[in-house]
């Protein structure tokens, strides 16, 4: 436990005045999850995935996501080989242990969809044959607002793959003062040590499923599910898959204040994380924050 909160510590120094994101963000790649990070250009979303990868000890690979990026730029392609007589597999940049998508929803779908079964089953079927995907395997991908000029919409199908979607907002006043003073948040990424090993890390994520959870946790967690399902707010409810979602985040969130047990209060952190994208409200718009914290307040505790 002391190198993690080594590691959240360093990631701190660098995204600054952003600790529930950071906090947030390490949850879900201990819950094996992947993360969805969609802002404002420049408000640091890259940087994050970068110090992430850097500061957990990953092999890490950046893909900038255009309209006109190919599937096969993602996954590789096969070349006929003459000498050999057959065809040979050229693995693309997705074989990696973590894989920033930046700007994904500047791709057309059919590309987003590529990234379908690497993030659900960690493979790729490329003309009939399987690749295995190196383990520990992570995307982070960043968006930017639909509303901006050259976006694409996430397919549903896509969004569901994403354990946790996060903004980071604007900094405060004091970190701002700390990042407009300071030295270059990317030089500084340069100079970072790992804080953990791929084996630590892959340890913890172990540990993570060894959280105990009680009756009554489940009980409240299949309360909030069938709220969701039930109200008139909400266009869809979440899912099974959702909700096992949810319960592994929230032990996460319970390994990373080092206690043994999930507690309610450690769904409710992880709650609009994990439930924002896929809730759509009866307007046809992603519940925010707040409709999830409104939520949260309706739903008693047993």
């Amino acid at each position: 436990m002391l190198s993690l909160h080594a590691a959240l510590s360093q990631i701190d120094q660098i995204i600054l005045g952003k600790p529930h994101q950071i906090r947030l963000s390490v949850a879900c790649l201990l819950a094996g999850g992947h993360l969805l990070i969609e802002d404002l250009p420049g408000v640091g979303k890259t940087t994050l995935a970068h110090v992430l990868a850097k500061t957990l000890g990953l092999e890490f690979q950046r893909i900038q996501f255009t309209s006109d990026l190919l599937p096969a730029d993602l996954i590789g392609v096969s070349v006929y080989d003459r000498a050999a007589n057959e065809f040979r597999f050229h693995p693309g940049p997705v074989f990696t242990q973590v894989i920033l998508a930046d700007e994904i929803n500047r791709a057309t779908p059919k590309t987003q969809s590529a990234l379908l079964e690497a993030m659900e089953e960690r493979q790729v079927t490329q003309d009939g044959i399987t690749h295995r995907l190196p383990e520990p395997f992570f995307v982070i991908a960043t968006q930017n607002p639909q509303q901006q000029i050259g976006t694409f919409p996430l397919p549903e199908s896509q969004l569901d793959r994403f354990l946790m979607r996060i903004a980071l907002g604007y900094p405060n006043a004091a970190a701002e003062r700390a990042l407009l003073a300071g030295e270059d948040r990317r030089m500084m990424i340069a100079d970072l040590a790992a804080r953990l090993s791929v084996a630590e890390l892959q340890t913890l994520q172990q540990a993570v499923r060894r959280i105990r959870v009680s009756d009554a946790l489940l009980d409240y967690l299949q309360a909030l599910l069938l709220h969701t399902r039930q109200s008139p707010r909400y266009a869809n409810g979440l899912s099974p898959r959702a909700g096992l979602g949810l319960l592994n985040a929230a032990r996460a969130w319970a390994l990373l204040d080092g206690r043994q047990a999930v507690l309610p209060e450690d769904v409710q952190a992880v709650m609009p994380g994990v439930a924002g994208h896929r809730l759509l409200s009866a307007n046809g718009q992603m519940a925010s924050d707040e409709e999830i914290n409104a939520l949260l307040r309706e739903v008693a505790i047993p």
